[in-house]
């Protein structure tokens, strides 16, 4: 599958996941629940939009380390939240390094041209 369906169906998932966590916080509290929701939301349309701009080797592992410190970072949270134990120790920093780190790389790929393939 290619990577820009990947980074939309992450996007698409992201969303999904986002309103249901934003009802259970509703519902039953919780304020870790509500900020992986909040976190969830915010960067669901991120990832849809790009899904659908010209991708370089900067944008593919923008995308690659945005998703990955989402994932340590919501993981972490909501382990708090249901288990009370973290994922491993320094989860959510490493996580939230990693989306702060994923978003430098979307700025940096902007500055670096992307390689057109002659055809």
């Amino acid at each position: 599958m290619a990577a820009d369906r990947v980074f939309l169906a992450l996007g698409g998932l992201c969303g999904a996941l986002g309103v249901a966590l934003s009802a259970a916080a509703a519902h039953s509290g919780g304020a870790n629940v509500g900020t992986v929701a909040n976190f969830l939301m915010f960067h669901a349309p991120a990832f849809i939009a790009l899904s659908i701009v010209p991708r370089g080797t900067f944008m593919a592992l923008a995308c690659w380390v945005l998703f990955a410190g989402l994932a340590i970072f919501c993981g972490d949270l909501m382990a708090r939240e249901y288990i009370s134990t973290r994922l491993f120790p320094f989860a959510a920093p490493i996580g939230g390094t990693g989306l702060i780190m994923g978003w430098l790389l979307v700025a940096i790929s902007a500055l670096v041209p992307v390689k057109k393939i002659a055809g």
